[in-house]
């Protein structure tokens, strides 16, 4: 005899309601995902300093043109509110303090991966763009190179370009600000 497991998806407002009562701490590195609490990779010293070199040079560059966020969240619809390591959001006066961005205000999303890389590939990176956000970056710090995605569509990203060392690309949103994949990954 087969028995069926069924799983109840919470959402964005249950998963908050959660941290609220207690059960799950602000602490926690958990983000939620298709209606799923997913516990999140413990961070390496690789992730963190490429989470530094981007938040050192997109502020820089971007200063009053957008909000860097980083590893905050980003409520993707009623059932996902992902925590991307990078979310370039359009400048708003209260810096998103009434609700976290949505789809409609993100720029460009960047996912830091060193033992995270196929769940960023292959669950991340879709959902942004399910949500329509127009342009995803995947930082692959195993293989030292820069994935971009763009072009999303309801099943994923429909061109996928990479970006090794001594190259550089440069994000939709802002077309004058080049970035090297060295600033992004650190020297060979």
């Amino acid at each position: 005899m087969s028995v069926e497991v069924l799983r109840r998806r919470f959402t964005v407002d249950e998963y908050h309601r959660m941290v609220d009562a207690g059960i799950l701490h602000p602490d926690d590195r958990v983000e939620l995902l298709d209606g799923e609490v997913v516990q999140m990779s413990p961070k390496g010293c690789g992730h963190a300093a490429c989470v530094s070199r981007l938040t050192d040079l997109l502020t820089e560059r971007l200063r009053r043109r957008a909000i860097v966020r980083i590893q905050d969240p980003v409520q993707l619809d009623d059932y996902s509110e992902p925590e991307p390591d990078v979310a370039i959001v359009q400048p708003r006066e209260d810096f998103y303090a009434t609700g976290h961005p949505k789809p409609a205000d993100v720029r460009l999303i960047i996912e830091v991966a060193d033992s995270s890389l196929l769940n960023d590939r292959r669950q991340k990176i879709p959902r942004y763009a399910a949500a329509g956000i127009a342009e995803s970056w995947l930082a692959n710090i195993p293989e030292q190179v820069l994935e971009v995605y763009r072009r999303p569509e309801q099943n994923g990203y429909t061109e996928t370009l990479r970006f090794g060392h001594g190259e550089s690309t440069t994000p939709l949103a802002f077309p004058d600000c080049p970035i090297a994949v060295d600033e992004v990954l650190g020297p060979p």
